[in-house]
């Protein structure tokens, strides 16, 4: 009984401290210490994956976990046994922007790395997983995806980012998570529209929040399908090159929840969908129209109306914008508070003064 009443002591005692290096100089006075410092860690990062069965069990209640390097398929059972409280499980890659190398076995850079079977076990294990981020992780396919789905309903946040070997038999399974609040299918390529079609047939289509399509190879017919999102506030389709003004103007536009909009490099969006934009998304407050080659300065003053748009991205090697448009748009949408524009951005007319006066009046409304 003093042993367990000295444990709950030490562990509110603990409880105080936020800083890591604090909690290390904690664990270091005594064993008792130590032990206590492991019951109560809440989030543990993997450097050393083959370590893991010798340092694991002093972390029975980790509720984060996360590692950015490869690791061994056949720890995750372990894992899962070990920590079944996890409720984060991050294994995204770091963006160094080299795509990890699979090779036919199933390793990546020359070590073997998870795939369906690890993270079905870790589904399995971990009842109350609420975030599952797996970016680049390609030994992921549709049949962990399932697995996944069936065990872990009360998902909120997944990232299928480059998860290349997911299909439109993962969304059919995605579409069925209730919860399901934050979902990234970025570079996800063999997802066609027929996927998007699960999607918005599933019971997330009334909670999504936040959907990344970005470098997808989906058309206009796959976005008509978000229409039954109804609660979407961010949506990322960048480099979507097969869509078009027609369902930006039919169906992003009609999205009155959205406040975060990216459209970069999307070669086929022209005027006629910024419009509709402006027209439409009333509580949006960033738009990024990096790349559009086809969109221009009469497309941008539409939003000189707009009360909430508080930041706008329009980067181009060559274009050409007036002073009196650039005013326009500042002095018009009160709310704006940041531009951002290509510095080879060639002005007319009064271009430098009204940059001058532009910056000043952004200064003002930042503080």
């Amino acid at each position: 009984m003093m042993e367990r009443l000295s444990d709950d002591l030490l562990g509110l005692i603990l409880d105080k401290f936020d800083d890591p290096n604090d909690r290390k100089s904690f664990s270091q006075v005594c064993k008792d210490w130590f032990r206590v410092e492991g019951l109560h860690r809440s989030t543990l990062q993997v450097l050393e994956p083959d370590l893991i069965p010798n340092f694991l069990p002093r972390f029975p209640n980790i509720l984060n976990f996360q590692s950015s390097v490869p690791i061994r398929d056949s720890l995750f059972e372990f894992i899962a046994s070990t920590c079944p409280r996890i409720q984060v499980l991050n294994l995204n890659y770091k963006e160094t922007g080299d795509h990890p190398y699979e090779n036919d076995y199933g390793e990546v850079d020359g070590m073997k790395d998870i795939d369906d079977l690890g993270i079905s076990a870790i589904a399995r294990g971990c009842r109350d997983l609420r975030e599952v981020l797996l970016r680049r992780r390609i030994g992921i396919w549709d049949r962990g995806v399932a697995s996944l789905v069936k065990f872990a309903g009360n998902l909120r946040n997944l990232d299928l980012g480059f998860c290349t070997g997911v299909s439109d038999d993962g969304l059919e399974s995605i579409g069925g998570l209730k919860y399901l609040e934050v979902l990234n299918l970025q570079g996800c390529w063999r997802i066609t529209d027929k996927g998007l079609g699960f999607l918005a047939k599933g019971s997330l289509c009334k909670k999504l929040r936040i959907l990344n399509l970005a470098n997808m190879e989906i058309t206009d017919c796959g976005l008509i399908y978000l229409k039954e999102m109804s609660c979407l506030e961010e949506l990322n389709l960048a480099e979507c090159h097969m869509v078009t003004d027609i369902s930006i103007e039919m169906v992003v536009a009609t999205f009155s929840t959205l406040k975060k909009l990216i459209l970069s490099w999307m070669f086929d969006v022209s005027d006629v969908a910024v419009s509709a934009l402006a027209r439409g998304c009333k509580n949006l407050e960033v738009l990024d129209l990096s790349g559009c080659g086809t969109v221009s300065a009469t497309g941008i003053c539409a939003f000189s109306s707009h009360g909430s748009l508080k930041e706008l991205v329009w980067t181009k090697w060559n274009f050409a914008i007036t002073g009196h448009d650039l005013e326009h748009l500042v002095f018009g949408c009160s709310t704006l508070e940041r531009i951002v524009l290509h510095k080879n951005a060639q002005g007319k007319d009064s271009y430098g003064s009204a940059r001058k006066n532009i910056n000043a009046e952004l200064c003002v409304r930042m503080g």
